[in-house]
C-alpha cells in the first residue's frame, strides 16, 4: 500500500480507498507518522463520509485503509485552504508539491 501513496503523491492523483467501511475519494498531501501511527493527510472530494460535509481535508489512519487504489484523474498539487493538520507530524515520508 505505501507504493501506491507515494506513486499518488508524485504524479498527484486521486486515490479511492475504504475506510471505517466507507469508500472515499481523495487527493493525498502528506504521507507519514504521527503519535507512532501511519496516516494520510488527504483533501477528500468524494465518496462517504462519517463525520460533516465534502469536501474537506482528513487525516485516515493507514491500519484501517484497505482496497485503495490510484485513480487517473490528477490534481494541481498544494492547495492554498488551509488545514491547520500539515504541520503537526512526527515525520513526513512523503508530500505533494
Amino acid at each position: 500500500m505505501e507504493k501506491l501513496i507515494l506513486e499518488a503523491i508524485a504524479n498527484k492523483q486521486l486515490i479511492e480507498f475504504y475506510y471505517r467501511n466507507l469508500q472515499r475519494i481523495a487527493e493525498p498531501h502528506v504521507y507519514g507518522v504521527t503519535n507512532g501511527a501511519w496516516q494520510i493527510l488527504g483533501y477528500q472530494t468524494g465518496g462517504q463520509s462519517s463525520n460533516g460535509g465534502l469536501p474537506d481535508w482528513r487525516r485516515f489512519d493507514l491500519n484501517q485503509i484497505s482496497r485503495l487504489t490510484i485513480l487517473a484523474q490528477t490534481f494541481p498539487g498544494r492547495r492554498s485552504i488551509p488545514s491547520g493538520k500539515h504541520s503537526s507530524w512526527d515525520s513526513r515520508i512523503a508530500i505533494v508539491d
